[in-house]
C-alpha cells in the first residue's frame, strides 16, 4: 500500500521550501564548537490586498556542545514556528538529516516594520546599506508572512549544511578524526 499522506507532506514541504528565497547570504563558516550567530532581515511579502511589506531583524544562534551526551542528542528550535502547519512540514526536513542532532537553535527577533508596498524596493534599500557598513554578516531572506519560520529554518539549514567541509577540516586538524 502506498503512502501517500508521506507524499502530500513532502509536497507540501516543497512547496514552502521553494516559496521563500535568500537574496543576500553570510559568507563565513559557523563555529565547530559552541555558538554562532546569523543575523537576517526577513522581509514578508504584504497581502494581495495592498497591505505593507513587513521587515524582521533577528538573529538565529546556533549552539554546538562541546561535548555529546545522551541528554543532548536531539535538536531544540525555540522561537521559529508560530503555525502548527509550518512546524509539521519542518518536521519532515528534520527527520531526513542528521546535520541538527545535537544542535539548539534560538531564534530571536527585535520586532516588526512595515516599510513599503514593494518588496524589491526594500531588498535594493537593505542591500545599499548593508554594502555602504561594509557589513558580510547580514542575510536577507524573503517569504510570504505565513512562511516566517520556514525562511530562518532554510537560511539556517543552508549555513549548517555550507560550514560542514570546514568543521570537518577543523576536526582533523584538532586530532578528533585521527583514527
Amino acid at each position: 500500500m502506498m503512502d501517500f499522506e508521506g507524499f502530500r507532506r513532502e509536497q507540501q514541504f516543497a512547496h514552502m521550501w521553494n516559496a521563500v528565497r535568500i537574496e543576500r547570504a553570510k559568507r563565513h563558516s559557523l563555529f565547530t564548537f559552541g555558538e554562532s550567530r546569523i543575523p537576517y532581515y526577513l522581509i514578508c511579502e504584504p497581502a494581495t490586498d495592498g497591505g505593507m511589506v513587513q521587515v524582521t531583524r533577528g538573529e538565529v544562534r546556533v549552539t554546538r556542545p562541546a561535548i555529546i551526551t545522551p541528554g543532548n542528542c536531539d535538536p531544540e528550535f525555540h522561537e521559529f514556528f508560530e503555525s502548527q502547519e509550518e512546524w509539521e512540514a519542518a518536521s519532515l526536513l528534520l527527520s531526513r538529516t542528521a546535520g541538527f542532532s545535537n544542535l539548539k537553535l534560538h531564534n530571536h527577533t527585535a520586532g516588526r516594520q512595515f516599510v513599503s508596498d514593494q518588496v524589491q524596493e526594500v531588498i535594493d534599500r537593505l542591500n545599499r546599506q548593508l554594502d555602504a557598513e561594509e557589513d558580510e554578516e547580514m542575510a536577507i531572506l524573503t517569504a510570504p508572512a505565513e512562511l516566517a519560520g520556514m525562511a530562518i529554518l532554510r537560511y539556517t539549514a543552508e549555513r549548517i549544511w555550507e560550514s560542514v567541509p570546514h568543521n570537518i577540516q577543523e576536526l582533523r586538524e584538532r586530532g578528533f578524526l585521527d583514527i
